[in-house]
This record gives structure tokens, sequence and C-alpha cells, in this order.
């Protein structure tokens, strides 16, 4: 590159490469998400649609950069998580958190007629972002345990008060004020004995939210061979692949992680 007398302003941006050996999580929420769900008309408590444009988007980030291990979303956010051992634009984080921003939204843009059909996009949806990293592997499972509380604090809650409105005929305002000060077992009370509403029997999806990991599937494609003493043919060829595997379970405990040891890295690489 030529140099000039105006190269000097280079010396004016930060140092914002992230710390060897840690995992990077950049975290995306929607903005002003609750404005853009009234104006779309989301169903409430939960819009399948929405919440699987959701998941599309973040696959679509999650094919585009290999090196995110594992990511998790509920509601209008998505966490991605990529690998200690990443190098990916130089584990820059305005880098790595621009680059996810804008291809999330722009898959949430692109997939938008797949999963609502004719129904308009009025306007283009925002997300903003954050970087934040975790040295172990127990600090990155209690942060992806912290989302999934929250997914299921927020989910109940949400069940509940919609249910008061749609079911019970209360306003928005009595159905929040029957709620203050209310425990999950209250919660939970009230959808059993007034609405016989079992929330364990809800769905997967809505009550831990969604889990995308990389897994290897084998598949069957036809190739044209040759084979000793025969004709070209079409041949069946089995062969291994990795895609983008969704999970709607308990990521807070040990089950998950036992049954998917390739996610997590050793603590002293």
């Amino acid at each position: 590159m030529a140099k000039s007398k105006f190269e000097y302003v280079r010396s004016f941006e930060t140092d914002d490469t992230c710390l060897r050996n840690c995992y990077i999580v950049v975290r995306l929420d929607g903005r002003n998400f609750h404005k853009f769900a009234e104006q779309h008309q989301f169903a409430k408590p939960n819009d399948d649609r929405a919440l699987g444009l959701m998941s599309r988007s973040a696959r679509s980030v999650m094919e585009e950069l290999e090196d995110i291990i594992i990511s998790y979303g509920q509601s209008d956010e998505f966490s991605f998580v990529f690998k200690k051992t990443s190098t990916w634009f130089k584990r820059r984080a305005s880098k790595l958190m621009t680059h996810v921003a804008s291809q999330f939204s722009s898959s949430y843009v692109f997939y938008w007629k797949e999963f609502f059909g004719e129904q308009p996009l009025l306007y283009p949806p925002g997300f903003d972002g954050r970087v934040v990293l975790y040295p172990t592997n127990r600090n990155l499972r209690d942060y992806l345990s912290w989302r999934q509380a929250d997914c299921h604090i927020n989910n109940l809650y949400n069940t509940v008060f919609w249910t008061l409105v749609q079911k019970g005929g209360l306003t928005t305002t009595q159905a929040e004020d029957r709620l203050k000060g209310t425990l999950a077992s209250d919660k939970n009370e009230i959808l059993f004995s007034e609405f016989d509403i079992n929330y364990n029997n809800e769905s997967a999806l809505h009550r831990k939210g969604t889990a995308l990991i990389w897994e290897k599937r084998d598949e069957t494609v036809s190739k044209r061979m040759k084979l000793p003493n025969e004709e070209e043919r079409e041949v069946p060829v089995t062969r291994s692949r990795r895609k983008v595997e969704a999970y709607h379970c308990d990521i807070i405990g040990d089950q998950f992680w036992e049954e998917h040891p390739d996610i997590l890295e050793d603590d002293n690489c």
C-alpha cells in the first residue's frame, strides 16, 4: 500500500483484539423489538414464525462463520460462541461483532417471506451486539445457563399474563396487577387451577429456547460412476457432512454436554 502524509490517522484506531484462550461470545438483541412485534402483529405469548426466523438467521451466521461452536437463542436475542482457538478476523471484537450482526440482520430480512409469507416487512429490523469473553468451560456454561434461565422466567410470566388476558378476560393492566409479587409456583398454580394448563406440557421451544450446534450426519447421494465390467451408471454414495442442528432442551444440566462432548474445548488449551 502506498504511503501518504495522511496515514498517521491509523494511529487513532484502538486495539480491540480479544484475549487468547477465551471463548468469544457475541450476543445480539433486537432493538425496539416490542414495537416491532406489535406492528408486525406477532402472536402472543409466542409467535413460532418469528422464533423460526430467528433460528434460521442464526443458522446462516453459523454457516458463514464455522468457528462458532454453539449458538443459543430465545425471544429476540441470540448468543454466538466462538471457540477458544478461533483466529477469525484476528480476534478483533469489532470485526466479529459487526460481521455477526450484519449477517444476522440481512438474513432476517432475506428469509422473512419464508416464515411470514405475504405479510409485508414494514421496516428494517435492528439488532445491537456486544462481545464478552469467558475463559473456562464453567464460565461459558454458566453464561448459557443464565440465558436459558432467563428464557424460562420470561416465558412463564408471558404465558400466564397472556392467558389471563386472552382466556381470563382481564385487561393488560389487571393481568399485570394480578401477577405482581407472584413466584413461579404461584404462576404455575394459576395456569393449572384456573385454566387447566400444565406449564411443563407447553412447547419445549418456548420453555427452553433454541441451541444450535454442529453435528456430523451421513447422507446418501447419487454419483455417476463407471464400475469394473459395467457401463457408467448412477451409484448411491454415503458421505459424512457437518450440519447445523437445532435442540430445544435443557442445557443447564450435564446431560446435554455429556451427549455432545466435542462442543467444549480443553480448559488448558
